[in-house]
């Protein structure tokens, strides 16, 4: 049974962050270089802002306190970057961060998911960890879609080939 909790925790959680990759990309794809980096005002960060923090989140919780490496996250540039990557550049990095991140996630033992640990300040279990990136990325995808959507005044199709009306079948 525990193995079975373990196999569908591990697949959701993937499954989620597969998602957010997605919607991404599809975000990245509608805006220009210069847009990319464009802050809605001071207090708000820009896309490719959301894309290094993204970046660093994910790194410090699962490929370092899940996956026991050192931790190197440096936040504090996340947000004070304001040029130096393409969308393209900021793509690569995001997916090959998650990609990273999903394999330490499906290469964790049971005692790495309930160990818990102190990570950013907070003390969370391996699950917790999981559940917090999952949910930070999350989070700041419906940001990215939201400012692009600012942008653009248009829909980014995230799910325009599915019927989001069917009722629920018990």
């Amino acid at each position: 049974m525990e193995e079975l909790f373990k196999e569908e925790f591990v697949q959701n959680a993937l499954y989620r962050m597969d998602e957010s990759t997605r919607m991404n990309t599809i975000s990245l794809e509608q805006l220009s270089e210069d847009e990319v980096w464009k802050r809605p005002n001071a207090s708000l960060s820009s896309v490719g802002n959301l894309i290094l923090h993204l970046c660093g989140n994910i790194t410090q919780y699962v490929i370092a306190s899940l996956g026991e490496t050192e931790d190197i996250r440096q936040r504090d540039q996340e947000f004070s970057t304001e040029s130096g990557y393409t969308k393209a550049e900021l793509l690569q990095k995001l997916t090959e961060t998650v990609e990273r991140a999903k394999r330490t996630i499906n290469d964790a033992n049971q005692q790495q998911f309930v160990r818990k640990r102190e990570v950013q300040g907070f003390y969370f279990s391996g699950i917790g960890v999981v559940v917090h990136a999952v949910e930070h990325y999350s989070y700041h995808t419906g940001q990215i879609a939201f400012w692009v959507k600012q942008l653009k005044n248009k829909d980014l199709g995230f799910y325009e080939d599915v019927d989001l009306t069917i009722k629920n079948k018990t």
